[in-house]
């Protein structure tokens, strides 16, 4: 009885630990660039009764479930269409890299990566997302030259055209490269819809040029957005629901049995 107390604890705190991705996932459906989350349970360690052999199976008695991991899941999101020029989308695998500016604009070490294609340029021309952190190219922050910009255009292989002001002669001496990685589920999230590597991820590629080396191209004027799935996140909930409540009924009733057995000995 009281290794069922123990089982049903457990199953409530892990059902929590699921509840918690799961909401989670959900007050992101909107974030660009989100990947949702995803708790796999496994059961916990299982004590011997009594061994097996001669055609005896052995007897075992389990003590409950842990949480075996909270993975990312890293299918594409859907493309949602912006028109803006510095909105990119890569549309197939690969990150964009950046690195993280201290206040004296010196870059700071490790890079970080992103499926969070929103960009701008700032006051000094180079490209940054909304935390201003600098794109990168293998390394070298992607910098529009000095001058001011007329316009922009970026095509699928990361090319990117610009026009300073005062000129009529185009410029293409900067390109979007993407980083890759052998295991994409097992990057660390450090948040604002940032990544950075962890020894299950592997290190990143070699930048690659879009739409070679199997990695994605780019779509300019368009935004990947949170892959959550709704729907599925609400069956998920109603079994992690159930769960939660079948563990909590384990406990209830358990406490019920050595209330008996306590009547017994009165």
């Amino acid at each position: 009885m009281i290794r069922s107390l123990f089982s049903g604890v457990s199953g409530i705190r892990n059902h929590q630990i699921r509840m918690d991705a799961l909401s989670n996932n959900i007050s992101n459906v909107n974030t660009t660039g989100f990947k949702a989350g995803r708790a796999n349970f496994q059961d916990s360690l299982s004590q011997l009764l009594r061994g097996g052999g001669a055609g005896r199976n052995p007897m075992q008695a389990g003590t409950g479930i842990n949480t075996a991991s909270i993975g990312n899941k890293m299918e594409q999101g859907p493309l949602q269409v912006t028109g803006r020029t510095l909105d990119m989308a890569i549309s197939g695998v690969g990150f964009f890299c950046v690195k993280q500016v201290d206040r004296d604009g010196t870059e700071v070490d490790p890079p970080l990566y992103t499926r969070d294609g929103a960009f701008f340029l700032d006051e000094e021309n180079y490209l940054v997302n909304s935390s201003g952190c600098r794109l990168q190219n293998d390394g070298t922050s992607i910098q529009l030259g000095t001058e001011d910009i007329v316009s922009i255009s970026v095509d699928k292989t990361g090319v990117i055209t610009y026009y300073p002001a005062g000129s009529d002669t185009s410029v293409t001496d900067q390109t979007i490269t993407i980083n890759t990685f052998k295991n994409p589920e097992g990057l660390e999230k450090v948040g604002n819809s940032l990544y950075k590597e962890a020894s299950s991820s592997g290190v990143a590629s070699a930048a690659t040029a879009p739409g070679t080396g199997g990695v994605g191209t780019i779509e300019s004027g368009y935004l990947e957005m949170s892959n959550t799935d709704l729907s599925d996140e609400f069956t998920t909930m109603i079994t992690t629901q159930r769960g939660y409540q079948a563990a909590s009924r384990v406990i209830t009733v358990s406490d019920t049995l050595l209330e008996e057995l306590i009547q017994l000995k009165r």
